[in-house]
């Protein structure tokens, strides 16, 4: 066809629920919008426009005659419109029955991607009097629409946007979207150039501190993670040395539940890093600890963000507490609510242990002797827990425990994100690899993977705590 043949004219096509537009489904900015589509930003709808209120265009709505719709249905991105309205002579349109990324429309009626064309639609397949792609129209005598058919089909993908060298020169002391690489991220987390969700600085946390490492992960199913951990290590004043391991769950029922942890998980562990070079009892530190990571919980409760987040159904914030001092030959245990310490001989010569119990409804059935354990847990009252940091709670009781293995070992310190799926000590052994005690920050990133691989249903968090060789004369676990 020779350039600038005139065109003949096109069936003004009906808007199909649902339809989409090329591009994300947007016009280009200033020119109308096409069927099921939305304007772009700062481009208005023609008054003309089949648009309701807010942009969108209504379903089933026709589009009036003589709206700048160029035949297949679509307007191509980057096609403007002229003063009265209409398609100006040159713009570039695809072929009836084309989208503008060059994608047939198949002989089934269907679009790529599953986009249905339906009936009566210009360039769907059996259509009477439908115009072939591949066969233009003659033009009619005395039409003239300047339009032409000789640009080049557009691939059917697009690579990703490069980034823009001068936003990331203006977003220096900010951040870079990780979907478009070219927007900079809001206050809000969202880019101001496509919109997506940055990753919060929580979802997946990682740390080592000498010969002990954490991991915690939002997990598969939570929108947030409310898990903490605090690590750290220090010396007595003996010189020898004190590893430290707090692990946090926040209590989801509760308000801001990750700020609860968060507070209680550095409280913790800085009033243990403070008190053991001073010479305060391993024990005695972590009792102590307990109740400062207590009293930061219940501070919370006070700030004006927790009244303006606080809804009627929701308790004061909260959450569980574990964690773990390993010394030359000595380990203490702390725990308030259903977190929980799990002990793994290095060479898996002895059993394994898990040295904590539940503050939970099933322990408390257990003790009782009203259920087993295999029954207890598999109620759906399991998880209510009897004990936690906050508040509202009851009564504030810590729980404190003492060991001296005979042996080198690994102290796994973790929420029920993990132990849910490795409940038994044996489970847990079974999951931590060999060389756990060489290497804790991979054999925490596998925990975490195992919890993952049977479904993340919640936050996941993990310490692993090497346990040296005691010395001669020390007694057992």
């Amino acid at each position: 066809m020779p350039p600038d043949a005139p065109l003949p004219p096109a069936a003004a096509p009906a808007v199909p629920p649902g339809s989409a537009t090329p591009h994300g489904g947007q016009a280009a900015t200033g020119g109308p919008v096409p069927p099921g589509g939305y304007p772009a930003a700062g481009g208005p709808a023609p008054s003309s426009s089949p648009v309701s209120p807010g942009g969108h265009a209504t379903p089933g709505s026709p589009v009036p005659p003589g709206s700048p719709v160029p035949p297949g249905g679509h307007v191509h991105p980057g096609a403007s419109t002229s003063a009265d309205g209409q398609v100006p002579p040159g713009t570039p349109v695809p072929p009836v029955g084309q989208n503008p990324h060059g994608a047939q429309v198949s002989h089934g009626g269907q679009a790529p991607h599953g986009d249905h064309v339906p009936p009566g639609t210009p360039g769907a397949p059996g259509n009477p009097g439908t115009p072939d792609p591949s066969h233009p129209a003659p033009p009619s005598a005395g039409q003239s629409s300047g339009v032409r058919f000789d640009r080049p089909a557009e691939p059917d993908e697009y690579s990703l946007q490069a980034p823009d060298p001068r936003v990331a020169a203006e977003a220096v002391g900010g951040k870079v979207c990780v979907a478009c690489r070219a927007g900079r991220v809001d206050d809000d987390g969202y880019c101001e150039n496509c919109g997506h969700a940055q990753p919060r600085e929580r979802d997946h946390m990682e740390q080592e501190a000498g010969p002990i490492a954490a991991v915690s992960d939002r997990g598969l199913r939570h929108h947030r993670n409310e898990d903490a951990f605090g690590i750290g290590s220090t010396a007595l004043p003996d010189g020898g040395p004190a590893l430290v391991a707090i692990v946090c769950d926040g209590v989801s029922s509760a308000t801001r539940p990750d700020d609860a942890s968060l507070a209680a998980s550095r409280a913790a562990s800085r009033s243990l890093l403070a008190a053991l070079p001073q010479g305060t009892h391993p024990q005695q530190a972590m009792h102590e600890a307990i109740v400062a990571a207590s009293h930061a919980v219940n501070a919370l409760a006070q700030e004006p963000a927790t009244a303006r987040e606080h809804a009627p159904h929701q308790n004061a914030p909260a959450c569980t507490l574990v964690g773990a001092i390993v010394t030359a030959g000595l380990l203490i245990v702390g725990w308030v609510g259903d977190s929980r310490v799990y002990w793994v001989p290095a060479d898996r010569s002895s059993p394994p242990a898990r040295l904590t119990e539940d503050d939970s409804w099933a322990a408390q059935m257990v003790a009782a002797g009203l259920m087993n354990e295999a029954e207890a847990y598999a109620d759906d009252r399991a998880h209510a827990i009897t004990g936690w940091l906050g508040a509202d709670a009851y009564e504030l009781e810590p729980h404190t425990a003492a060991f001296k293995p005979d042996r080198p070992g690994v102290v796994v310190v973790c929420t029920d994100g993990l132990w849910n799926y490795a409940e038994a000590a044996e489970e847990m052994a079974e999951a931590l690899p060999l060389d756990a005690s060489v290497r804790p920050l991979h054999s925490a990133r596998v925990l975490v993977g195992h919890a993952l691989d049977g479904g993340g249903h919640d936050n996941v968090t993990v310490a692993v705590v090497p346990f040296p060789a005691p010395a001669q004369g020390a007694g057992s676990a």
